[in-house]
């Protein structure tokens, strides 16, 4: 298989030679990583469940862990899940992996379409798909929302949206999701939305809606090709307790836990069982938010830039982004994603990733001299 580079490694391939200036302590605002510490009462239920690693874990999950999921989407969307309609996984990333293989492995030519820019595990599970790909261009000019025409759609076998959306921090009205939810049964192709940065936002009425909620909207209380994913790596700071899930069509699923079983991605016993009191409890997560929309008011006051509804990220248009990339982190050692390195066909060009994922106070420091180097 022939993947491309991930964005950090073409990264650090463009400032190899570049001597940043030490005058200055490296600020990395490129990965999407909380710098938080995971709060310490998900800690204290991983310590309190070593004993359990002498178990191999079932692939299906614990049934603690699967109502934990299906009690947080019960609370954040109002949608009453049953057992049958959820998959714990190893975070989302595996499953945007591995779901794709397994859905398009019996068409005979198969099409998959995604956002782009993009996640780059999007692009990876269309090569090991060997799947012809239909970008679905976000732009300025169409405020970075998901549009196919209906030639494209009757195409698809699967489409992955991205909202709240990394990297450009849109986000898609529930109206509008419900319009991608008609499309998908018209054209009875599955429907996938990536929404782990749902819990990444700032104030109660713009909380990101769900695909599963639009589904609802339109009498698909099935959730009949209708797919969402979600996890705890930011919504809880804890990126390596790799603790996500997919939800929705049950037919879908059922067969897709029979694949999942010889996939061997189980989470060990004891991360399930903090994982599941992760995602019991709410309180951490808006003390989270408050520090987000706290880097997001010091970005509007420093560098004039209009707060996100959601997500971490600034996607912040420059002239140059590659000589941008370079020159920040020569001048200010700063480094940041060009946006060409998270899109294909020119999409990102002119564009960098920015992410707010330390406390206020080294956010501040930093986007000082990011104000500096873009005032300079």
């Amino acid at each position: 298989m022939n993947f491309e580079k991930y964005p950090f490694e073409r990264l650090n391939e463009l400032l190899v030679n570049v001597n940043p200036n030490e005058n200055f302590e490296l600020a990395a605002l490129t990965i999407g990583e909380p710098k938080f510490e995971t709060p310490e009462f998900i800690q204290n239920v991983l310590s309190e469940n070593t004993s359990l690693l002498q178990k191999y874990p079932a692939s299906a999950g614990l049934p603690e862990l699967k109502e934990a999921m299906i009690n947080f989407v019960s609370k954040r969307f109002n949608v009453k899940l049953e057992m049958n309609q959820v998959i714990p996984t190893f975070g989302t990333r595996e499953a945007l992996f591995n779901f794709p293989q397994f859905a398009l492995f019996d068409k005979e030519n198969p099409t998959i379409a995604y956002t782009n820019p993009f996640y780059q595990i999007y692009e990876g599970a269309a090569r090991a798909s060997r799947a012809e790909v239909i970008h679905i261009d976000l732009t300025k000019e169409n405020n970075f929302k998901a549009h196919l025409s209906d030639e494209d759609l009757k195409k698809c076998d699967l489409v992955i949206l991205n909202y709240p959306n990394n990297p450009t921090s849109a986000e898609m009205t529930k109206s509008e999701l419900v319009n991608w939810v008609k499309k998908a049964l018209e054209f009875d192709f599955i429907l996938i939305n990536d929404e782990c940065y749902s819990e990444i936002y700032f104030e109660e009425k713009d909380k990101p809606a769900s695909l599963l909620e639009a589904s609802i909207d339109v009498g698909n209380t099935e959730f009949k090709n209708i797919l969402v994913m979600n996890s705890v790596s930011k919504r809880s700071s804890a990126p390596g307790l790799r603790s996500g899930f997919i939800a929705g069509d049950a037919s879908i699923l059922k067969d897709y836990m029979k694949y999942r079983t010889y996939v061997g991605c189980a989470s060990p016993v004891p991360l399930q069982k903090a994982a599941a009191a992760a995602w019991n409890e709410e309180s951490h997560v808006e003390g989270f938010r408050k520090i987000y929309r706290e880097n997001f008011n010091i970005a509007e006051e420093l560098l004039g830039i209009k707060p996100p509804k959601a997500t971490f990220y600034i996607w912040l248009e420059v002239e140059d982004e590659i000589d941008f990339t370079k020159r920040l982190f020569e001048e200010k050692h700063i480094k940041v994603l060009p946006g060409s390195f998270l899109g294909r066909e020119g999409i990102g060009k002119g564009y960098v990733r920015i992410a707010l994922v330390e406390n206020a106070q080294k956010t501040r420091e930093v986007l000082t001299r990011l104000k500096d180097f873009i005032d300079g």
